[in-house]
């Protein structure tokens, strides 16, 4: 077995010309809040809480790096996303397989642990639906985000049409969606709701209760 790559830990039967490890569908609707991934670890009360990893890739190519000391917290959570590695459309084709294929091997080590993983779908150009799709499965629920992608005409015309092509492919059932929505994805669509916006609402409602309390005194 190579000691390379995390290659030591598991090797996957992949799919596609690029062997990708396969992810398993998931089907059950997601329940309780979503939480990005560096709030993971300081989280009182995980059990009804799902992790998504809806930022920058420095944030989780910790779980790459360091894979068995990360199965332990996830394990308590309801369910994860898996990584976002990024898939820029500027970036080398081959360093967009490699992201591809570390989400992959993630996700499928985290299912291998009894982790509930929402698989994470991205594209770049038409040319990366030779492989973005290899190891999804069909028919389940999947998880996109928007983020950066309606910038201006072109950028959402990718994204609208690598969108056309997952639903396309994958069939799913449910889309968990992080960012604006746009009017052409609104269907089967479970939002996301930003982290600083969540607490931003429990700020603001402390404040009227607060603001409540202290009227009728």
């Amino acid at each position: 077995m190579l000691n390379f790559e995390n290659l030591d830990k598991f090797m996957f039967s992949g799919v596609g010309k690029y062997e990708i490890p396969r992810i398993n569908p998931v089907i059950e609707y997601p329940k309780g809040e979503f939480i990005p991934m560096n709030y993971a670890n300081s989280h009182k009360a995980p059990g009804d809480v799902n992790v998504h990893c809806f930022v920058d890739d420095y944030q989780f190519v910790r779980y790459w790096k360091y894979p068995d000391r990360y199965i332990p917290i996830l394990q308590r959570f309801r369910a994860v996303c898996s990584p976002d590695f990024s898939t820029y459309t500027d970036m080398p084709m081959a360093m967009q397989i490699y992201n591809h294929y570390r989400k992959h091997w993630l996700a499928a080590y985290w299912q291998l642990h009894g982790i509930t993983v929402y698989p994470t779908i991205s594209w770049s150009t038409p040319d990366s639906y030779e492989w973005c799709f290899d190891g999804e499965p069909v028919g389940g629920i999947v998880a996109v985000s928007s983020v950066g992608t309606q910038k201006n005409k072109d950028a959402k015309h990718l994204f609208l049409q690598g969108y056309e092509e997952m639903m396309k492919r994958l069939d799913p059932k449910w889309v968990i969606f992080y960012g604006n929505v746009p009017d052409e994805c609104d269907w089967n669509v479970i939002r996301i709701k930003p982290h600083q916006d969540s607490i931003r609402e429990r700020r603001d409602r402390k404040r009227e209760e607060e603001d409540q309390a202290v009227e009728l005194v």
